[in-house]
């Protein structure tokens, strides 16, 4: 199942047109973005305090993935686990080296949200990195109105986390 939108956007360059898919299953091409992200992961934090998950659970039917193309190649992806019927996680948000800085991750968590709206969850959270290396990520979500909140779902206190919440 392959589900698009194309964004369009004007930039400097010209006209750039990305198209999120959602991807059931994830592809070779995220698979290898996502063990790219677990190593960043682990040069940041200790094993106990990566939560990302395996590439088994990515199959999982509680996980709706997507990816973000540009030109045909992979610009980064992101996924959405449902924790229970009125609560979503985020997961494995992650932006192609090549394509920081271009908005791909704003459009992936755009779906994201709209997904987690679409099933009607009352609550949209995720766990983040506490390390600087982070503050993008943060910065980009308390932008999209998540706060900070206490750890949800089977996480605990962990130094090297930061648990945020959006309620729908």
């Amino acid at each position: 199942m392959c589900l698009s939108f194309i964004n369009l956007r004007r930039t400097n360059v010209g006209l750039v047109i990305m198209i999120i898919n959602q991807q059931v299953p994830p592809g070779e091409e995220i698979i290898n973005l996502l063990i790219e992200h677990h190593h960043h992961m682990l040069s940041l934090s200790p094993p106990e305090s990566v939560h990302a998950l395996d590439t088994q659970a990515l199959k999982s039917a509680d996980v709706t993935f997507w990816g973000a193309w540009i030109d045909g190649e992979l610009a980064g992806c992101g996924g959405l686990l449902q924790l229970d019927p009125q609560h979503g996680e985020i997961k494995s948000m992650r932006t192609a080296q090549r394509f920081l800085r271009q908005g791909v991750a704003v459009r992936i968590l755009e779906s994201v949200i709209t997904e987690a709206t679409t099933r009607g969850y009352q609550r949209l959270s995720l766990e983040t990195g506490s390390d600087k290396a982070f503050r993008p990520a943060r910065e980009l979500y308390l932008r999209h109105g998540f706060a900070e909140c206490a750890p949800f779902g089977s996480y605990s206190e962990d130094p090297h986390s930061v648990f945020m919440t959006l309620k729908l």
